[in-house]
């Protein structure tokens, strides 16, 4: 099966994907393009699923740049591969040709960013804590640093869990009110004391806030659609013991 790559017309002319799990060589629960070594798969198989990532993007695999990723505001400055132990960080940002940033999610915001005019690119992982204590405005900050405009930075979310799939408890709402009464706008009543809430909206809205020059979610939910997405939420509800993590990638 060839591989499946999501694209926004928002980073183009840039080579960028969001892929899914469609075309890769895990098997069992990780059936498909799993690319990530932190989970209990085949690391042989993690490595061909990653190849195949780099050669669609034209990139040698050692041009794909990660990080290990902690749910922080982080945001990693690269000029070339890096080497030994990854960082920990939740987004990555350079203008330095070659390089691919790449992002991995099961559930959380993938973030892509490009200026293309600067030439400047990012990549950031934003679950709900991330985005809370800003991974995304820092991102745009650390692209602003090497040269970007953020009037002319677009910023795509990918595949993440929807509203509809993400339910959450009274406390959840708590640290978010703690934010800004505001917040409120971004949950929905559920059965009981329970709430939905919606984490694409509110990285738009993070985004937004901060200035970015065009923003949007490509409306793809991880959770609804196990055929396309890996979701760590979907795997613990079915009780399996572990799952795969997508890769999102962009380059210069």
């Amino acid at each position: 099966m060839t591989l499946e790559i999501l694209t926004s017309d928002l980073l183009s002319p840039l080579r960028h994907g969001f892929f899914t799990r469609r075309g890769g060589a895990s098997s069992g629960i990780f059936d498909g393009l799993n690319c990530g070594y932190g989970s209990s798969d085949q690391t042989e198989v993690v490595a061909l699923n990653r190849k195949r990532v780099a050669d669609a993007m034209n990139v040698a695999p050692e041009a794909m740049i990660g990080v290990h990723q902690v749910h922080s505001p982080t945001v990693l400055t690269v000029e070339g591969p890096v080497e030994g132990k990854r960082p920990k960080a939740d987004a990555i940002v350079t203008a330095t040709p070659g390089l691919a940033l790449t992002i991995l999610t099961a559930d959380c915001q993938p973030v892509l960013f490009a200026d293309s005019d600067a030439r400047v690119i990012g990549a950031a992982h934003a679950g709900w804590r991330g985005a809370l204590d800003g991974v995304l405005e820092a991102t745009l900050d650390c692209m602003e640093a090497l040269g970007a405009n953020r009037n002319n930075i677009s910023a795509v979310i990918g595949p993440s869990i929807s509203q509809r799939a993400y339910e959450v408890g009274p406390e959840f709402l708590d640290a978010f009110m703690a934010d800004t009464p505001d917040n409120t706008q971004f949950f929905a009543n559920g059965q009981d004391d329970r709430l939905q809430f919606d984490l694409p909206s509110f990285g738009l809205h993070r985004l937004r806030q901060a200035g970015v020059g065009q923003a949007e979610w490509t409306r793809h939910c991880t959770y609804s659609d196990p055929d396309r997405f890996y979701s760590y939420r979907r795997a613990t509800h079915a009780k399996q013991a572990d799952y795969g993590r997508l890769i999102s990638v962009i380059r210069l």
